[in-house]
């Protein structure tokens, strides 16, 4: 009984995490799509065929990944030494990280993003990967410490020490007990990261004059989603 309260819930929590998905990619096949009515009431593929008959579709989604996989692996790298002394350590010090870590998530993002298009213009960053990466960063990063540091908290250095006696490499114990204890809080780290894929391409390829893709791209990527604007536009 309670394997089976576990699965639904799983299986839930897994439905609510693609369902925006879904009804996005079934908002791309309909024509006529009001309140309402829960189901499209026409059906076509003229408007994804024309998409992707649009070269800058296909550069977005391109662009997109490799924005979205270099900020994911970016983030793991930058958040585990930083998680790992948060969560395992006792500092003098530790309150102001945290609350400094903090600030990106309370500060509103339009501030954020302004802020960060006039530095990158100075620097000659806006308009790039690079510099989309970066503004990616701003939100992911302590996302991702979080996340990590709240698996360090329940880790026991132990198993690192019981490695070492049984013969482990000193550089590859510390990885190697972690990821087979707590690989769970890496892959929530890189649905973080991930999810900055689709302001990506919407970011790159959206016509802004028109009212339409201005409103389903905020709608849809939410308010991390103003900084890649600002550096793509």
């Amino acid at each position: 009984m309670r394997k089976a309260i576990t699965l639904s819930l799983r299986i839930l929590l897994y439905f609510i995490l693609v369902a925006p998905l879904l009804l996005f990619i079934a908002y791309g096949f309909s024509t006529r799509w009001f309140f309402p009515a829960p189901f499209p009431t026409e059906l076509t593929t003229l408007t994804f065929a024309r998409a992707m008959n649009d070269s800058r579709t296909l550069t977005g989604l391109h662009e997109g990944l490799l924005i979205a996989i270099i900020v994911s692996l970016l983030s793991l790298t930058l958040a585990f030494p930083a998680a790992r002394v948060l969560g395992l350590r006792q500092f003098r010090g530790r309150q102001f990280a945290w609350l400094l870590l903090f600030l990106p998530t309370v500060v509103p993002p339009l501030a954020i993003g302004m802020g960060l298009n006039i530095l990158f213009l100075q620097l000659g960053l806006a308009g790039t990967i690079f510099g989309v990466v970066l503004a990616h960063l701003v939100p992911t990063l302590p996302y991702t410490i979080f996340t990590l540091s709240s698996a360090f908290a329940r880790y026991d250095e132990n198993f690192e020490h019981q490695a070492l006696a049984l013969g482990a490499k000193p550089n590859a114990d510390i990885f190697q007990c972690y990821f087979a204890d707590d690989d769970s809080q890496s892959s929530s780290s890189d649905i973080i990261c991930l999810s900055n894929f689709m302001e990506s391409i919407f970011a790159h390829f959206a016509d802004w004059r028109r009212k339409d893709y201005h409103s389903a791209y905020f709608v849809i990527c939410g308010g991390f989603g103003r900084r890649s604007s600002y550096h793509w536009n």
